[in-house]
């Protein structure tokens, strides 16, 4: 492996793909160096493969091809199937989203206030969630409260007051 460069040769399906590598930065290529480049030959999207060698399933995509074994010449083998139309429409919206999140995401960690607002904002928040949870639970008490009273069957319904009364009346 020569100046970071090695060339495999990757089956999948009924073809086979010369693939020749060149590591980033001048290293030695990678894993993930070799699964991009599949991609692009077969279509096949890098999550959708599996890239085995010498009958084991290659995962770490970080790793040197070198220290898996992978040298000039070798022979490897690649399952995977590409997605439909369809597929590749939704996938597309997806990455679209993710980005747009990563970029909201970036945004937010930037901060809308200013430092020096941002600690008294905190504080006010988190009174007011109190606040709201103090509410919440007198409801559930009152709630609590309550007590039905079944009535003997009658031809004419009875007033709702007739058939709840409150432990505790407010």
């Amino acid at each position: 492996m020569a100046d970071g460069t090695v060339t495999v040769t990757v089956a999948h399906g009924s073809s086979k793909h010369n693939i020749t590598l060149t590591g980033q930065d001048g290293n030695e290529p990678v894993l993930k160096d070799l699964s991009e480049a599949l991609a692009q030959v077969t279509g096949v999207p890098e999550a959708c493969q599996k890239i085995i060698f010498k009958g084991k399933s290659l995962r770490e995509m970080d790793e040197r091809l070198s220290n898996l074994g992978i040298k000039q010449g070798c022979k490897l083998m690649m399952i995977g199937k590409r997605n439909s139309p369809e597929e590749e429409a939704e996938l597309k919206k997806l990455k679209d989203i993710e980005k747009s999140v990563e970029q909201t995401a970036k945004k937010l960690e930037k901060g809308f206030l200013a430092k020096d607002l941002q600690a008294e904002a905190l504080n006010k928040l988190d009174h007011r969630v109190k606040l709201a949870a103090e509410q919440f639970m007198k409801i559930l008490e009152e709630i609590d409260g309550i007590v039905i009273i079944s009535a003997p069957h009658r031809a004419a319904p009875l007033p709702f007051r007739d058939f709840v009364r409150f432990r505790n009346p407010v």
